[in-house]
């Protein structure tokens, strides 16, 4: 990881140790129990440049925030619309990187989402 900082590697850290896919706030609020004088400011930064490194995911499902995940192994995200949770599921098929590759694209990274309603909340 390039311009390597206390901070960044505390972000990744957290990042890294849940698989609860946090916006921003939430990182900021996790990270400020290790780094107390931390900004969200830097949180941001920091977040964006380990996003465009391909050093975590970030993930977008249609609420208004950015969400988090720092696991990069290839997985689908599946995202309830009536409770908002963000939770993670096997990826079985690469049948989506093949398709890209048939067509002249190189991939770099690979986000899936599936919308939907979770288990908890089809009990409701």
């Amino acid at each position: 990881m390039k311009n390597y900082s206390r901070q960044r590697e505390a972000i990744k850290r957290v990042l890294c140790s849940t698989d609860t896919h946090p916006t921003a706030r939430q990182v900021y609020e996790m990270v400020r129990q290790e780094i107390p004088n931390i900004s969200l400011g830097t949180v941001y930064r920091n977040l964006a440049a380990l996003s465009d490194s391909g050093d975590i995911l970030g993930i977008t499902v249609g609420d208004g925030s950015e969400h988090f995940d720092g696991d990069k192994r290839p997985h689908i995200h599946l995202h309830c619309r009536k409770c908002g949770n963000i939770a993670d599921a096997p990826l079985t098929s690469d049948a989506p990187i093949k398709a890209a590759s048939k067509a002249g694209f190189v991939p770099d990274s690979e986000v899936y989402v599936v919308y939907g309603v979770c288990a908890e909340c089809n009990k409701l």
